[in-house]
């Protein structure tokens, strides 16, 4: 108990030092921080010029798939402000720096982790946050809404962490990370803020059991919005979520204990 405090408190003080390190040039924060806001502002706004044409997709409304995509963007973004450094492994594995964490007396996830956190995704999550918060108003959500949302949130960032660790493990054997994770990681993202209904079996089947986007996102808001299932079967779902990190944080330990060094 004591050395996973203290771990943590090694991770928290490391953040921190690399936030410091951003926060130094300030207008450039500002600008990457704002461009990420307007590009994915613009992407909503596409989804809503197609609810203006079509008026529903598959039965959903605008308010409803707005809830869905801020949910998504809202986890994706915190996933990748925390876990960009296993986003960034490969560099780390061919310079040979994880030899260096190796021989350091901590767990090579939290220095991996720690590795990298980069606040300027806070222009990604805002607005996702924004549109999630939009659609809560017009849902007129009482407390257990409220409760499954941020339930949701967080079980979709932790499925998106858990893909960067797998993306991550696969550099053990590979040393350049395969392009075909990205399309499961920022190919996800895309699909599931979109009911998963209207895409064919085998990618319903993907992001069900093999990639619980589906059990963190789609399925709750289902049943909160067309099914109205009760409220613990609801939150039970994005625990999956948590679930597929730990499972990835398992496969990690495999991988490492299979590293040979580059010999960089």
């Amino acid at each position: 108990m004591k050395s996973q405090t203290s771990g943590l408190r090694l991770y928290l003080s490391l953040v921190v030092a690399c936030l410091r390190g951003q926060l130094q040039y300030q207008a450039s924060f500002v600008m990457m921080a704002l461009g990420q806001f307007l590009v994915t502002g613009l992407e909503f706004a596409a989804i809503a010029a197609l609810f203006y044409r079509f008026g529903s997709v598959h039965g959903w409304q605008l308010r409803q798939v707005a809830f869905l995509y801020g949910v998504v963007g809202s986890g994706y973004a915190l996933a990748e402000g925390l876990c960009r450094g296993f986003d960034q492994f490969s560099a780390i594995i061919r310079r040979g720096d994880f030899d260096r964490l190796l021989l350091r007396p901590r767990s090579t996830i939290l220095q991996v982790a720690a590795f990298e956190v980069q606040l300027m995704r806070i222009g990604r999550f805002l607005q996702a946050a924004f549109v999630l918060a939009w659609a809560l108003m017009h849902l007129q959500p009482d407390a257990s809404t409220l409760i499954v949302a941020a339930a949701m949130v967080t079980g979709t960032m932790c499925t998106f962490c858990g893909l960067f660790v797998l993306q991550a493990t696969l550099t053990f054997f590979t040393i350049e990370t395969p392009e075909i994770v990205n399309v499961v990681t920022y190919g996800g993202v895309e699909t599931a803020s979109f009911p998963l209904s209207i895409y064919p079996g085998w990618l319903r089947f993907t992001f069900t059991w093999l990639v619980p986007l589906a059990s963190t996102a789609y399925l709750p808001a289902r049943l909160l919005f067309k099914a109205h299932g009760p409220i613990l079967h609801i939150l039970i779902l994005p625990g999956c979520g948590l679930l597929f990190l730990l499972a990835s944080i398992l496969i990690w330990r495999f991988g490492e204990r299979r590293y040979t060094s580059t010999g960089s």
